[in-house]
């Protein structure tokens, strides 16, 4: 569960900023908004004061002490992992029907970024803690228009309750990118969330698009999250997706060629042609500038224009697979910024991503042939493992099923099977009776 309070919490809808604001460039959607408010309270048979209580101990969280002198404890717990894949899938099909893809990799950039690393405690220090959720963050010049995007993935909260906000944010993040076609980006979750919308961070931490020195400003900005020029110009990749709308950014025309039919809702300037597509084309577009149609912010010429910066933009104009290695890290480590896991190394929803393997998962490997000391070798271990599917550990009836027959045909966990003499007898035999033949013909 996302969220335990021993008193009521509630989301309370969010309005559009009043102002359109230069804030981000980054890609922008329109869907009608819906925020759902979520009260959750402990069954009324529970004394409210020893339910905290009982809370405290279990999960050693703090208490704060309202007035009237009852302890409300507010309890975080790790993401399911199935029901984390269960909502992956989810959001899939989300994408194959909206084309959501740049304002869902938008909401998880936005709510991780605001991230400052000379900041120590949590949750001040901001970063990917489902703050995004709340209306004063929300209200942001910088987020404008992702209202929408909480209003798509709201119903897969409601489905999954046992996922919170800031883990939902980056699966929706992650997952667009690579149904677009992008890298596979190599995520972990259980992020904690933020309760209250008092705990948001302040306006002002993300990047600006149309700063006075684009250059500096970017890292004035990445920099304070701890991220360096390499993972700056990776991460301006992303804008290989989506649009910008003037109507909320302030940026960008109202339609081109490219956007004026869709798909999703006509309008706004894309980066590139084929702007649900992930590759390198944003690289190769701003380095050439020959399509007006095209959008090219301050912050994107500066990519090339910047000594630094512009060494990596030329190599990932140039080279797709070193581009989609780079995006993919530097996705991963924005991902996690801020981020406090339980459990603290994180749950891996893919086991090809590094996650440590679990008792049932492991195989033991067979010791060196030469490694017997002097010692008569060994006979190797019965594993049943060895002869299933991707080296997983069988069910202990499948285990004894296969024993059975192994032991059936005279072999054992100790020996091996003994050979039939008369059988290899009657072989030879047969095999130069055949060869007699052969010469006699």
């Amino acid at each position: 569960m996302a969220e335990r309070l021993a008193s009521s919490a509630s989301l309370l809808p969010a309005s559009p900023s009043p102002s359109t604001r230069r804030g981000s460039a980054a890609t922008i959607a329109s869907f009608p908004l819906l925020l759902r408010a979520h009260r959750r309270a402990p069954p009324p048979s529970v004394p409210l004061a020893l339910l905290a209580g009982r809370v405290l101990r279990l999960r050693g969280e703090g208490a704060v002490a309202p007035a009237g002198g009852l302890r409300v404890v507010r309890c975080m717990a790790a993401s399911d992992a199935a029901q984390l894949k269960s909502a992956r899938e989810d959001i899939k099909e989300i994408l194959k029907t909206t084309y959501c893809h740049p304002i869902l990799v938008r909401l998880g950039w936005h709510d991780s970024g605001t991230y400052d690393k000379n900041i120590e405690e949590w949750p001040q220090r901001g970063g990917a803690d489902g703050s995004l959720r709340f209306d004063p963050e929300l209200s942001h010049g910088a987020n404008a228009g992702l209202t929408n995007a909480l209003k798509l993935i709201q119903p897969i909260k409601d489905k999954y309750p046992g996922i919170t906000y800031a883990d939902l944010f980056q699966l929706a993040s992650a997952t667009a990118i690579e149904e677009a076609g992008g890298p596979k980006i190599p995520m972990k979750y259980g992020r904690a969330d933020i309760t209250a919308p008092e705990q948001c961070p302040p306006e002002g931490r993300l990047p600006d698009a149309g700063p006075r020195l684009p250059a500096e400003h970017l890292r004035e900005v990445f920099y304070r999250m701890g991220l360096d020029d390499k993972e700056i110009v990776a991460l301006s990749g992303a804008h290989t997706l989506g649009r910008s709308r003037p109507d909320r950014s302030g940026w960008g025309k109202p339609e081109t060629k490219y956007t004026k039919d869709g798909p999703g809702e006509p309008g706004g300037q894309s980066w590139t042609a084929e702007w649900l597509k992930f590759d390198n084309s944003y690289f190769k577009d701003i380095k050439e500038q020959r399509d007006q149609d095209l959008l090219v912010l301050p912050t994107d010429a500066a990519i090339f224009e910047d000594p630094s910066f512009k060494v990596y933009a030329e190599k990932y104009a140039e080279d797709q697979e070193a581009f989609f290695n780079d995006y993919a890290e530097a996705h991963a480590k924005l991902s996690n910024l801020g981020a406090k896991f339980d459990p603290p190394e994180g749950i891996s929803l893919d086991n090809d991503t590094g996650a440590t393997p679990t008792d049932e998962e492991k195989v033991a490997e067979p010791a060196p042939a030469d490694d017997t000391n002097g010692a008569a070798p060994q006979p190797e271990p019965f594993v049943a493992a060895k002869y299933s599917y991707k080296k997983r550990e069988l069910s202990d009836t499948m285990k004894q099923k296969i024993r059975a027959e192994y032991e059936g045909l005279g072999g054992s966990p100790e020996k091996a099977l003994q050979s039939n003499y008369f059988l290899n007898i009657m072989i030879v035999i047969a095999g130069l009776a055949f060869l007699t033949s052969l010469v006699g013909n």
